[in-house]
């Protein structure tokens, strides 16, 4: 498993950016979510090193406002997604794909529209791109929303929210529980409380069907916060996308079927190398 020592640190955009580059071949950018706690060393910690033991280059870092990366003075998700354009100038990348989780597929979908280098994108369980769908999956979003931002830090809240982020319990341990928990407070609590009050992203969704990159979408089924219905509804938007449910799977699936996400995402990605 990758280690947080193994990463560095570079300057963009005039923030002390954390980041970890790993193997060598064709570059492969990870792009974390929104949610507390999610940062490089959390969300992509069992993937990395498959990833660069696999024929990737593997590039995760840490977004303004999360893991060791500093706050901005912008929270804004727009400003995030500036951050990742910026990362990818300074760190030379000419092609490119992207795999993105959750609330990072946002940034992932908008990069994917505006930059020709972008190769192939995966994206997971995002409600920040897909419709809205029926009254029950708003509300089941609604109330997933309500609490990630209502988050308070202690070892106790982040244990119960993980339970909830991953269909297999027993992957919740007391190293990933104090690491999510760690990443969790000081600076990054401090962004949490501001990102409330960010301007809301602007909307990409009238863009998607004209989205050129083949993307594969994968969903948990027993994802808490973002319904089936939503992927669903997402697939159909995109021109060339493919489109995967794991049972016994939640909002991390990159975690709860790490070895299938592995083996699907190696052929979509490979395919095109």
């Amino acid at each position: 498993m990758v280690k947080v020592e193994e990463g560095q640190f570079v300057n963009i955009d005039g923030i002390k950016t954390f980041y970890i580059k790993k193997g060598k071949g064709h570059p492969v950018l990870l792009i974390h979510g929104g949610a507390p706690g999610a940062c490089t060393f959390v969300s992509w910690r069992s993937n990395i090193d498959w990833f660069a033991n696999n024929g990737f280059a593997v590039y995760a870092f840490d977004q303004p406002g999360f893991g060791k990366t500093d706050n901005a003075d912008d929270f804004s998700m727009e400003y995030r997604y500036r951050h990742t354009k910026a990362f990818i100038e300074k760190m030379g990348l000419e092609r490119f794909h992207m795999v993105a989780n959750s609330q990072g597929a946002y940034i992932a979908f908008k990069i994917a529209l505006e930059d020709e280098r972008t190769g192939r994108l995966v994206s997971t369980g995002s409600g920040t791109v897909a419709p809205k769908g029926s009254a029950e999956s708003q509300a089941q979003a609604k109330v997933h929303g309500e609490q990630l931002r209502e988050y308070k830090p202690s070892r106790e809240n982040i244990k119960n929210m993980t339970m909830k982020t991953l269909f297999n319990k027993e992957l919740v341990d007391d190293d990933l529980v104090e690491t999510r928990f760690q990443m969790s407070i000081g600076k990054n609590y401090e962004a949490q409380l501001k990102r409330k009050k960010a301007a809301p992203p602007e909307p990409i969704i009238e863009e998607l069907p004209t989205l050129k990159t083949k993307t594969l979408l994968i969903w948990g089924a027993n994802d808490h916060g973002v319904a089936i219905e939503r992927g669903l509804l997402l697939f159909q938007l995109i021109p060339d996308a493919e489109f995967h449910v794991f049972n016994q799977c939640g909002h991390w699936c990159q975690w709860d079927q790490k070895d299938r996400f592995h083996a699907i995402v190696n052929s979509f990605l490979k395919d095109s190398v």
